[in-house]
């Protein structure tokens, strides 16, 4: 097969969480460019989830929105079934709904710590657990990819980067990281292969006022010297769950343009 082909995504159908806006969104696009039908969940603006079908519908692709509160158990066993029955069997699932409420430690509520990890780190079990029981079903389609079926979790450099004053969120990011392995190490038998992303700084519009006032001091952060874009992650993910990555499972890749290279150390700090 040649290298081209490898990267090419027809026929496989993929849900991408959290994708009406945001990385989400330009993991959607990326996959629908290389050839896969994407089921766009949104649990916010249902303006951008239509607009984006849109999108994905011009490019010749088959795509629909639905709307599901991945910490919902009922919600996304729900979403996975109408992806089924209205795209066929599922091949591709990217987790990547999240959520920020940051406080203090000593300000934070319990409402706001349970809110974060609810979506964050239980949405990304609920999806990942629903996403093997389907790719069990499905059988692997040997024509399609030999793979039986691929899902990837969006985590983020603060799995490993502490974050004062955001300990919800990199506690979830954390989880996930090991929850990632502990399905891949679970299911590689099987040929499910089970990987994540750690985005850095991506210019999104959870971070536009830091990016539109804090711009230089961000780029000290990021020794490759620009903040990223969903492209950037949507491409990546687009690679990940090919088959040119048909031997990566239980790995975590870091886009973050340097940062968990810890650039203020350099020189000694």
């Amino acid at each position: 097969m040649a290298s081209s082909e490898r990267l090419d995504l027809a026929r496989q159908t993929a849900i991408v969480t959290g994708s009406s806006s945001g990385i989400g969104a330009g993991t959607a696009r990326e996959l629908a460019s290389a050839g896969a039908d994407v089921v766009i969940n949104f649990h916010g603006s249902e303006h951008d989830a239509d607009a984006l079908v849109v999108d994905i519908e011009a490019m010749g692709r088959r795509s629909f929105k639905i709307a599901a509160d991945v910490s919902s158990e009922t919600d996304v066993i729900a979403m996975f079934d109408e992806a089924e029955t209205r795209l066929g069997p599922i091949d591709i699932v990217v987790s990547n709904a999240g959520v920020q409420k940051d406080a203090p430690l000593a300000q934070m509520s319990l409402d706001d710590w349970n809110a974060v990890i609810g979506v964050n780190l239980t949405g990304a079990f609920l999806v990942g657990r629903e996403a093997v029981r389907r790719f069990r079903e499905k059988g692997v389609r040997e024509d399609v990819s030999p793979a039986l079926g691929k899902l990837v979790f969006v985590s983020s450099v603060h799995q490993i980067v502490p974050w004062a004053f955001h300990a919800n969120y990199a506690a979830s990011k954390g989880g996930i990281d090991m929850l990632m392995r502990s399905i891949a190490q679970e299911v590689a038998l099987e040929k499910i292969r089970v990987n994540s992303v750690a985005p850095g700084a991506i210019a999104t519009a959870i971070n536009a006022e830091e990016r539109e006032n804090n711009h230089d001091a961000m780029l000290k952060l990021i020794p490759y010297g620009r903040i990223g874009e969903p492209a950037d992650v949507g491409r990546t993910v687009a690679w990940i769950v090919s088959d040119a990555a048909d031997y990566l499972t239980g790995q975590t890749i870091f886009l973050d343009g340097g940062m968990t290279l810890y650039p203020c150390f350099k020189g000694n700090g």
